[in-house]
C-alpha cells in the first residue's frame, strides 16, 4: 500500500527516517518498474541542523524544494559524481528531508543490475545513497515530484523491523557540521536475514 501524505507531514523528521526501514522504494522510469527495501536512512533536521542544506533558513533554487510539504522528492547532486535521494517531510516552510542510504533489491533485479553492478551489492544489500538511485534510475528529473504519484513513491508491505534490530548512530559524511556531525540521526538495519 503506497504511503499517504500524513505519513510524511508529521513533525518528526528523526522517527520518520526510523519508519522508513522496511518500508518498499517505487520508481517507474521509463515505463520499467523497481523498487528496493529501505535499509538504512539519515534524518536532517532543517534550520536547526548544521548537516542540512537548509541550515540557518538558506533557500537556494537546489533547496527550495525542501521547503515543500512534505511528500515530495529531494534529488541533489553530490561530488559532480552521484544523484542523492531525500524524502521531504513535515509541513510547508519547514525543510525537513530523509536521505535514503541503502535498499536491498526487490522487484525487477534484472533492471537494477541492468543500471548498477550485482557485484556493488554488500551482504544483499545497496550501500550507499549513490547506489540507490543507479539502481533505481533516480536523477534529477524526480527532483520536487510527488511520492503519491506513479514515478516515484514508498509502499508500506508489512515488513516490521523490531527495535532491537535498528543501529541507531552518527551520519556518515557530515563532519562539517561541528556538534552536530554527532547527532544520532542515521538508522541502519542489522540482522536483514532475520527479518526478510
Amino acid at each position: 500500500m503506497k504511503l499517504k501524505k500524513d505519513f510524511y507531514i508529521r513533525e518528526n523528521v528523526v522517527q520518520i527516517a526510523n519508519d522508513l526501514l522496511g518500508k518498499i522504494l517505487v520508481t517507474k522510469v521509463d515505463g520499467k518498474i523497481t523498487s528496493g527495501i529501505i535499509v538504512e536512512t539519515e534524518a536532517y533536521n532543517g534550520i536547526y541542523d548544521k548537516a542540512c542544506h537548509a541550515y540557518g533558513g538558506r533557500k537556494t533554487d537546489r533547496t527550495k524544494v525542501m521547503y515543500e510539504e512534505g511528500g515530495v522528492s529531494y534529488v541533489y547532486f553530490c561530488y559532480g559524481m552521484h544523484y542523492l535521494f531525500n524524502v521531504v517531510t513535515n509541513k510547508k516552510e519547514v525543510p525537513d528531508a530523509v536521505l535514503i542510504r541503502g535498499i536491498i533489491p526487490l522487484k525487477n533485479k534484472k533492471w537494477i543490475f541492468q543500471r548498477i553492478s550485482e557485484r556493488s551489492l554488500k551482504n544483499g544489500v545497496l550501500n550507499g545513497p549513490g547506489k540507490v538511485t543507479k539502481a533505481l534510475g533516480i536523477n534529477k528529473s524526480l527532483n520536487g515530484v510527488s511520492l503519491l504519484g506513479n514515478q516515484i513513491w514508498i509502499e508500506d508491505d508489512g515488513i516490521l523491523i523490531p527495535q532491537n534490530d535498528i543501529i541507531v548512530g552518527p551520519r556518515i559524511g557530515v563532519d562539517y557540521a561541528g556538534e552536530d556531525a554527532l547527532l544520532p540521526y542515521r538508522f541502519l538495519v542489522k540482522n536483514i536475514d532475520s527479518w526478510i
